[in-house]
């Protein structure tokens, strides 16, 4: 492979990477796709796909234990974690095959090892075995990803500090446990560990959870949680933290825990991300770095003519999604297409908590701080006959409206299974559908979608069934 040529080389085998590299075959071009450890990347083999799973398997532990309440009587069930986690690594492991087979039916030669870019149209690829190989390519896209941000005072050892690899593979089943962060990852595994048992506290340093989604749903989720037994601390930090024999006793700054100390077994880092922009070969490159995540245009180019970045490392929204979309564009831009950039505030984020959370585009704050006069609607699915046919009836639907053109800026949702159904706002949006049409598109009766309609018709005091 020394000397090799291509017309993309993508450095990164993740959702974005590996998109990038089929949408490149099918537009005719000589791909190579450099990955050094797992195709599918962080995503499909540490983070996305086996957390869901994960995830399933704590659902339905909960409806089994709420079985009396459909009239269904089953012996009083137990969490067998190690099963759950096998059950998680396989799905994994299906779905990493399944990628394999995709680039060789696309025809995209995989080579294994770190890519570090080695001049211009260089590429230097260092096997396992360290021998080395040079390929070269006018295109350079990097899609290398992002790790846990580590704490200082508490390095992450895999045995009593975790970040999700640990989480999602634990080698105990622990008592107690610490979650610094309240994003989606955080927020994922309490709601996870605390089905199977164990007790969960979580510290965030912003004055509510889920910080990044609108209000309304923060709200929604904090209060559902706290009710379920999660403790939760906000505007709260960690003060000083001492290795005890069965663990950590950590002290607590800030917010209404400030002063407190708790002692737990475990303690999970969810407190963020860091871009892989190390051993890249950058610093002979204009390519610029921001806070360890390399800056692109909306097309993924960098500084650097020939060398582009998505995904992770080029930076947030920090979605699976978002990688794999602008994958695409980069590539189409590449091949001479006229794609359009990439829109961030139209990129949907789903939480898979429990209770789910759903949204796409502007909170109502942010709509406000824009300028915009907003309609805001708000429909609950206590309202809503499927939900209370599945018991679901917790949680609701908010949409927020530009007043004077219609224009949906934004979407949000707490509930059970509202990540299946934010799709519809998504597409919505790109198409840039006015309330008009929102109100006269007829949904299926009974769906749980109908609370999609009825915010609609909320926001302009329309709604039928509250």
């Amino acid at each position: 492979m020394a000397n090799s040529s291509f017309d993309l080389i993508v450095v990164g085998g993740g959702p974005g990477g590996y998109v990038a590299a089929i949408r490149a075959a099918q537009l005719g071009m000589k791909t190579a796709l450099v990955e050094k450890e797992h195709l599918g990347g962080i995503c499909l083999n540490w983070g996305c796909i086996p957390t869901k799973a994960l995830l399933r398997s704590a659902d339905v532990l909960r409806l089994v234990k709420d079985a009396a309440a459909f009239g269904v009587r089953a012996a009083a069930p137990t969490a067998d974690l190690p099963a759950m986690v096998a059950r998680s690594r396989a799905v994994a492991a299906q779905l990493n095959k399944g990628v394999a087979h995709l680039m060789k039916k696309n025809g995209v030669t995989v080579l294994n090892g770190h890519g570090r870019l080695a001049g211009k149209g260089r590429l230097e690829v260092t096997g396992a075995d360290g021998n080395t190989s040079a390929v070269s390519s006018g295109h350079i896209l990097l899609a290398t990803g992002a790790r846990a941000r580590q704490l200082p005072m508490l390095p992450a050892d895999g045995k009593t500090v975790w970040t999700y690899r640990e989480a999602l593979s634990p080698p105990v089943v622990p008592r107690r446990m610490l979650i610094v962060g309240a994003g989606a990852i955080g927020i994922e595994f309490a709601s996870f560990y605390h089905a199977v048992g164990v007790e969960v506290t979580v510290v965030e340093m912003a004055d509510r959870i889920l910080p990044v989604e609108d209000a309304d749903i923060s709200a929604q989720v904090a209060a559902s949680i706290v009710r379920d037994g999660i403790v939760v601390h906000t505007a709260a930090s960690l003060g000083s933290a001492e290795r005890k024999a069965s663990g950590w006793a950590i002290e607590l700054q800030g917010g209404k825990a400030g002063g407190s100390r708790i002692e737990v077994d475990v303690v999970l880092v969810a407190a963020g991300i860091v871009g892989n922009v190390e051993d890249l070969g950058l610093e002979k490159t204009a390519v610029k770095v921001e806070k360890t995540h390399i800056v692109t245009d909306g097309f993924g180019r960098t500084d650097e003519p020939g060398v582009y970045a998505i995904g992770d490392v080029a930076g947030p929204p920090w979605l699976a999604h978002k990688a794999s979309h602008e994958g695409v564009i980069c590539v189409e831009h590449i091949a001479g297409l006229h794609p359009h950039a990439l829109d961030p505030a139209r990129i949907p984020a789903c939480t898979y908590s429990h209770p789910q959370v759903a949204s796409v585009g502007l909170t109502e704050a942010q709509a406000r701080e824009r300028g915009h006069q907003v309609k805001v609607g708000r429909f609950p699915f206590v309202g809503n006959g499927k939900a209370i046919a599945m018991g679901s009836t917790a949680g609701l639907v908010k949409v927020i409206f530009d007043e004077g053109s219609g224009e949906l800026l934004g979407a949000h949702m707490v509930g059970d299974e509202v990540t299946e159904m934010i799709q519809g706002y998504a597409i919505a949006q790109t198409l840039e559908t006015t309330e008009a049409d929102l109100m006269a598109a007829v949904l299926p009766h009974p769906t749980m979608s109908e609370a999609m309609h009825e915010a609609v018709l909320a926001a302009y005091g329309r709604a039928l069934h509250i």
